[in-house]
């Protein structure tokens, strides 16, 4: 009886709000902005890729455009704001954008992320959005066991994305290995982390940021296919007990940014556990091949890890961010995280933990509806077919590419491929001066980036579901073009 009351009065409210100006306005404005989401896709080829601006032009016109002495009509503001997002960007969901893990966007993620910005569930607590919470858990729970993990003792959150995610994994891996760190400081500890030159960068700013310093980085050397040499490790492991330090982790990568490389995955989980170091891997891009079954023998050895960090939006379709960290160790989960603050609810009940105890965040808003509605939307085999598409374009534009007189540099079934020319390794033309004439044509976006720490060569990736094999020829046609000069 009270649920009708409740409804009835607060449908009474919005029938009256309704009735006033503001209402009526944001109806126009919301069936433009549907209107957009609906048509962007289809238009969005018609952009550029990339934009070429003068900082100083683009301060200057914001300048102009908002001073902010007096208010202007939402209609006017959005308008405005679209303008200049379409002119003055990389358009990273382009389907010819072939640059860093940035995809394409389903459409009812950006209905997933007005619905989070409308409800703005609070995240630090179970009791203030319980919804919220167990539809989260729902989807890395089920994301989880997609890849092998363990569910019995996992612990796993969304993070603003992978940097995040690799952080809790170090303080989490400090609280296993050195649990009076959390509350007497690493002192005189010296705690080592492994990992390689193909490693992400996020490792060094949290040995910054931990106060473990940049010293605890040891680097490991690479094999022949830029993966992590398995003995090296040992030798540097045994090394560096010998010295007086602490090794404490290895990094394994699943999917390297440059060349989308994976490392030895079962192979580091037997050091790791021969040598009592914490195993955590890096599946920030390659975690998503877990979903597809042409795929998922990529990511053998995943399940041994101690943590893993996967980000939803560098390969599942959603806008940014969304990363996830998974553990399956609870209670160094708890070490590291959990303090008790008494202007926060209490906890409901020990099955429904509250997130502020379990991570490293306080409040947060809903990041992962926007995961639990595209995979809702699409389901397994629809996401891994999506997947595949882009693997096969993948596969498309390296035979392409060697047809064209390319040079193919890494070894990866994931969908990046780093190439060179003759004209590049003779000193002819140098990948700056490719970049430089495509960037200002427009067409199309790769990047290039150094292999190993040595040779310097050109960078593509299929970020987008959209790509289509017209899309790689157009690709070909622009470097070609630069390359001629």
């Amino acid at each position: 009886m009270r649920l009708r009351q409740s409804v009835k009065t607060n449908s009474s409210v919005n029938r009256v709000s309704m009735e006033g100006k503001y209402p009526s306005e944001w109806s126009v404005n919301w069936q433009r902005l549907l209107a957009e989401v609906d048509r962007f896709e289809g238009t969005c080829r018609g952009l550029r890729v990339s934009s070429e601006v003068i900082p100083q032009d683009l301060r200057n016109e914001l300048a102009q455009q908002f001073a902010f002495r007096d208010g202007m009509g939402s209609a006017e503001v959005i308008d405005r704001v679209e303008s200049l997002l379409q002119k003055f960007n990389t358009h990273v969901t382009h389907p010819r954008y072939f640059g860093l893990f940035n995809p394409s966007v389903r459409p009812i993620c950006v209905a997933a992320d007005a619905m989070a910005a409308l409800y703005n569930p609070q995240l630090a607590t179970w009791s203030h959005a319980p919804a919220a919470c167990e539809l989260e858990r729902f989807t890395l729970r089920a994301l989880a066991e997609r890849i092998g993990l363990e569910l019995e003792s996992l612990v796993c959150n969304f993070t603003s994305g992978g940097a995040e995610a690799n952080l809790s994994a170090t303080l989490v891996a400090m609280a296993h290995r050195f649990p009076d760190s959390c509350e007497m400081g690493i002192g005189s500890v010296r705690p080592r982390i492994y990992l390689t030159s193909e490693s992400h960068h996020s490792f060094v700013k949290i040995a910054k940021m931990t106060g473990m310093g940049r010293q605890a980085i040891q680097e490991v050397p690479v094999d022949g296919a830029l993966k992590m040499d398995v003995h090296a490790l040992e030798q540097m492991v045994h090394q560096d007990r010998a010295a007086g330090l602490s090794p404490m982790m290895v990094i394994g990568t699943a999917g390297t940014t440059a060349a989308g490389v994976v490392d030895a995955l079962p192979a580091l989980a037997s050091v790791c556990k021969e040598q009592q170091l914490w195993f955590h891997v890096d599946a920030a891009w390659g975690g998503s091949a877990g979903l597809s079954p042409r795929l998922k023998h990529v990511l053998d050895g995943i399940a041994a890890a101690d943590s893993v960090t996967w980000d939803a939006h560098k390969w599942l379709f959603v806008p940014m961010g969304a990363g996830m960290f998974f553990c399956r160790h609870r209670e160094a989960v708890q070490r590291a995280f959990a303090t008790q603050a008494s202007y926060m609810p209490s906890q409901v009940s020990c099955e429904a933990e509250d997130p502020y105890q379990m991570t490293t965040q306080w409040s947060r808003r809903m990041i992962g509806l926007k995961v639990f509605m595209a995979i809702a939307e699409l389901g397994w085999e629809k996401l891994a077919a999506l997947i595949d598409h882009q693997t096969a374009m993948g596969d498309a534009l390296r035979v392409k590419l060697e047809q064209s007189g390319w040079i193919i540099k890494n070894q990866s079934e994931l969908p990046v491929v780093c190439f060179t020319h003759p004209k590049i390794q003779r000193g002819e033309r140098t990948t700056q001066q490719i970049l430089q004439m495509i960037y200002a044509r427009g067409s199309v976006w790769i990047s290039d980036v150094t292999l190993g720490g040595k040779e310097r060569v050109l960078r593509a990736c299929i970020t987008s579901y959209a790509t289509e094999s017209e899309d790689l020829d157009c690709l070909i046609d622009e470097i070609e073009a630069a390359l001629v000069g």
